[in-house]
């Protein structure tokens, strides 16, 4: 394959300084932290983009990143979790990549995604002209002979004539299968048994993948190329035209959908691009969120962190669920508790730690040899070991999302309140038994965050049971075992002289997950220990500015380091927000987006000292983290003087 353009300083620079990392105007103390540390030389762009230049698009079954060079390095097909089309990202050149864009070098002097859509848009500046790419999925293709797959890449001039550059270079799967070929009427035709794809263009040129076509775009006379992918079904050619229609459609749905959010929302448009983020990123078919499109984006660069995010995880699923409740999104909370309700069937009354899109369990973790890794860190890993692990406090968050679901006026049929009250029934009978936590450590253990949120599944349930038919003595039950967790967290989760909640029983750790108490109402918001939990964790888990750690670093029991953890800083948003800190909230809250990424996305984690994204990316848990912050902030009184 032909090697597309080192990322440089030389090649792709930003006048903006909005886009590449790298910028050719003075430095200003005010841009995000991963570009002021880009600038002073602190991150190594030349083995490729940093994670946080990568765009998302996606159909709401697969999602593809796009960097802004014009490189589409990561796709799967036909969904989150199958087998990598592009995966250049972690799987080096050979894993194939689909460029499109500036031939020579370029300045990017804009990047964004069109207002309250999924469409990408950057330009670049290249001699007298400028080169534009528009690049989206279709997500709806319903009720129309259409490939589930269609993804539109279009290239425009501005000014003057621009050389361009297209370089299609699929690799199917681990072994980075190359295709059969074929060059038909309509366009090229790629072929791996069951898989097929067609790349059509307009005006038509040929292409032959691995090789770089050149082509020249004039201003009035885009390029348009259509990929469209059939898995197990008949491969359908669109016309670009016919295609590009169907985005313009497509961008007003989700105009439509966006514009359901309240206009009076704290930071709106921050958490529009957070709900859209996790709407595309929810397996439409059955209603599941994944965790991250993406595996093995690594929590510390060179090193080992490196896992599969691909699947649905019930506790990641239902926060998010939670804030789509919260801002009216009625209908992907019951699609999501649909899917629960038909994953779990065969394991219930327990409920797995994590499940794939179609509810079936995760494949077994595996290391791919010969794989790279992103900036050399391995192994590159798919599957995930966790799904056999006892994680209580995922009880707590499913209950809660069906809680509010129940809350928000919508009665919970007699199949699912069924399955609530299995999962009830589990945490009364086994919450004192050890567990790996929401941290997933290696070693299971009596985890304070984890009996705070089989609290919280109690206490949910009762609160249904009050619409909801419940025997006497199941009722007895969840009520003495939910008092008894509390008594037995407040007696042995409860450091004095930390003034706050701990870790784990007989430990001195704090552990940033409990910041969910001022939540629960377990203890009230106001109370000293909570305020002091708040407090604590705030001072002693500080990674500086807003930022936090999960829990002290290197108290994992896995070799190396981590970043700091993106989700806890919304939830002490959360926390100061309904501990009466409203303004506190709202300055962090303001600190955090500058921790976005040029396109408003979050990863897992953050490098301290540079700001630059680490671990799956986007993220899940953190957009829903960012929503539910932003809604507490919302709902928190002003009576500390805070606007």
């Amino acid at each position: 394959m032909a090697s597309r353009p080192r990322w440089s300083r030389s090649s792709f620079t930003s006048s903006t300084g909005s886009s590449s990392g790298c910028c050719c105007r003075p430095g200003d103390p005010r841009d995000p932290p991963l570009v002021q540390a880009a600038r002073r030389g602190a991150i190594c762009m030349t083995d490729g983009p940093p994670i946080s230049d990568y765009g998302l698009i996606g159909d709401t079954r697969t999602a593809a990143l796009v960097a802004s060079d014009g490189a589409m390095d990561w796709l799967c097909v036909p969904r989150f979790d199958g087998d990598p089309l592009f995966g250049r990202l972690v799987g080096g050149p050979e894993a194939g990549t689909f460029r499109v864009g500036p031939a020579g070098a370029a300045a990017v002097v804009e990047r964004r995604y069109k207002q309250h859509t999924a469409t990408v848009e950057t330009t670049w500046a290249v001699g007298g002209g400028r080169l534009r790419l528009t690049e989206a999925m279709v997500a709806e293709v319903s009720g129309r002979l259409m490939p589930t797959t269609l993804i539109m890449r279009r290239l425009s001039a501005e000014q003057a004539p621009v050389d361009a550059v297209v370089e299609f270079d699929p690799r199917l799967g681990v072994r980075h299968r190359r295709p059969r070929t074929h060059h038909r009427r309509q366009g090229l035709v790629c072929e791996w048994g069951a898989l097929a794809v067609a790349l059509d263009s307009t005006p038509p040129f040929r292409i032959e993948p691995g090789r770089p076509t050149s082509v020249t775009v004039r201003p009035g006379r885009p390029v348009t190329l259509v990929l469209a992918v059939a898995h197990r079904e008949p491969l359908i050619h669109v016309e670009p035209e016919a295609a590009w229609d169907l985005l313009v459609e497509d961008e007003a749905r989700w105009r439509a959908w966006t514009a359901e959010i309240d206009e009076r929302l704290p930071f709106r448009e921050h958490v529009a691009r957070s709900l859209l983020t996790l709407r595309l990123l929810t397996y439409s078919p059955s209603g599941a969120p994944v965790a991250a499109p993406t595996t093995s984006l690594p929590e510390d660069p060179g090193g080992g962190r490196n896992w599969d995010y691909r699947y649905v995880w019930p506790r990641d699923a239902s926060i998010g669920v939670s804030a789509f409740l919260s801002v009216g999104k009625a209908d992907e909370a019951r699609g999501f508790l649909a899917w629960l309700l038909h994953a779990s069937r065969l394991q219930r009354p327990r409920l797995p730690a994590l499940l794939t899109v179609h509810g079936r369990h995760v494949p077994a973790e595996r290391e791919l040899p010969g794989w790279p890794g992103y900036l050399d860190s391995r192994p590159v890993r798919m599957g995930n070991a966790a799904a056999g692990q006892h994680q209580l406090d995922g009880y707590g968050w499913v209950i809660d999302a069906a809680w509010a679901f129940a809350s928000a006026g919508h009665r919970l049929d007699a199949e699912t309140w069924r399955a609530v009250r299995g999962f009830a029934d589990v945490v009364a009978e086994c919450w004192q038994e050890p567990d790996a936590g929401i941290w997933e450590v290696r070693e299971a253990g009596q985890h304070v965050h984890s009996k705070l949120m089989g609290w919280l599944a109690l206490d949910r349930a009762l609160a249904i049971a009050d619409t909801h038919p419940l025997r006497e003595r199941q009722l007895r039950r969840w009520r003495n075992a939910r008092d008894a967790i509390a008594a037995e967290v407040r007696t042995r989760g409860f450091d004095a002289r930390a003034d706050s909640y701990v870790r784990g029983y007989g430990s001195a750790d704090l552990d940033a997950a409990v910041l969910v108490l001022p939540l629960l109402d377990m203890d009230r918001a106001e109370s000293q220990r909570v305020r002091g939990t708040v407090d604590a964790v705030r001072d002693r888990l500080s990674a500086g500015g807003p930022l936090l750690y999960r829990y002290p670093p290197g108290r994992d029991g896995l070799p190396g380091t981590e970043g700091a953890f993106l989700p806890c800083s919304f939830w002490l948003v959360q926390g100061l927000a309904r501990t009466g800190r409203r303004r506190e909230a709202v300055d962090m809250f303001r600190a955090m987006v500058d921790y976005a990424s040029p396109l408003g996305l979050y990863a897992e984690e953050v490098d301290p000292a540079t700001g630059a994204h680490l671990g799956n990316y986007p993220q899940t848990l953190t957009h829903a983290a960012l929503v539910q912050a932003a809604l507490a902030i919302r709902d928190a009184p002003a009576g500390d003087g805070s606007a």
